[in-house]
């Protein structure tokens, strides 16, 4: 017979960083600074390649929903852990908790399903540059992002699904800084045997088979970039890719270790920094990495501001002579 829903559980306490209570303040600004870093880096890759109308490129189609995903995914995770951090412990009622949970499957989901995208153009652009434009059409782009977002979509809502239906009697404390898989089912009071298996085999099918197609696709852009006769042209590239392969191993590698591998022999101040790792720190580098290293995008930045200086110029001068 089923049991009765013996849920008591009305809102959890987010504990946080609350073992370096004399560490809060810094933490506080450290975290502070790099969010505003991610959304304004961001932000400016929107704004480029939406205004330059040489980067209406599938490359740059794919940094532009790269970029408004990471400003989404931090967005969901950042501000509650500067308030936590502020507050020395943040209270989230179970809806909201909930709410947090599916956002966070939804965009980790869909970072990994573009990032095995980008890979892909980028094997194109380079193994068959003749061909890529048919290819790699911006139609065809489209739609790539497109089965990204949906697919991502479905993904996050069978383990906020689950979690929601189980039973949570108290304590009601989570030991991390957000609503994370791990800890909620630590503190079910229900079986979770079945809950648990399902999140391995999905973060199985999500995060190592789009790891393994990106890796796949980054093998064949290595044997490509060897075939290269120039030396300088063999270096630039492989400083691109590298770049970019060790920006997609950190992500790839750090939710890994939380979601396929056991992580319950770590203690949980191990894990909050392995999440820090994939919530915080390539939302950051990503923009670094795929944008501010790449001559085009930077040309585009320039034009632009110096289009925008000229604006704002004739304004002041207009004003001078008018006065």
């Amino acid at each position: 017979m089923k049991p009765l829903n013996v849920s008591s559980v009305t809102e959890f306490r987010l504990l946080g960083f609350q073992n370096l209570l004399e560490w809060q303040t810094l933490l506080f600004a450290i975290f502070l600074f790099i969010y505003f870093l991610t959304v304004t880096g961001n932000v400016v890759i929107i704004t480029v390649v939406s205004q330059d109308q040489r980067l209406r490129l599938p490359m740059y189609i794919f940094l532009k929903h790269l970029s408004f995903l990471e400003i989404c995914y931090t967005f969901t995770i950042v501000p509650l852990l500067l308030a936590n951090l502020f507050s020395n412990g943040q209270v989230i009622s179970f809806s909201t908790c909930m709410t947090q949970l599916y956002f966070f499957v939804f965009f980790g989901a869909t970072e990994c399903f573009l990032l095995a995208m980008m890979a892909y153009d980028r094997y194109l652009a380079i193994y068959s540059p003749l061909h890529y434009s048919s290819l790699m059409s911006p139609e065809i782009c489209t739609k790539l992002v497109a089965i990204s977002w949906l697919t991502g979509v479905g993904t996050g809502l069978l383990p906020s699904l689950m979690i929601s239906k189980l039973d949570f009697c108290g304590p009601n404390q989570i030991n991390h800084f957000f609503c994370d898989l791990p800890p909620l089912m630590q503190l079910s009071c229900s079986s979770v045997y079945i809950t648990r298996m399902v999140i391995f085999i999905l973060s199985i099918a999500v995060l190592c088979i789009c790891f393994f197609l990106t890796l796949v696709s980054y093998v064949f852009i290595v044997s490509t970039i060897l075939r290269i006769p120039s030396g300088s042209g063999r270096m630039k590239t492989f400083s691109t890719c590298g770049s970019h392969l060790a920006v997609v191993t950190i992500y790839y590698g750090t939710m890994i270790s939380m979601y396929v591998r056991p992580n319950d022999h770590l203690s949980p101040e191990i894990n909050k920094i392995i999440s820090v790792f994939y919530t915080v720190v390539t939302p950051l580098l990503n923009p670094i990495i795929y944008s501010l290293r790449n001559q085009e995008f930077k040309e585009a930045v320039r034009k632009l501001m110096r289009k925008k200086c000229d604006i704002y110029g004739g304004k002041v001068e207009g004003s001078f002579f008018i006065r």
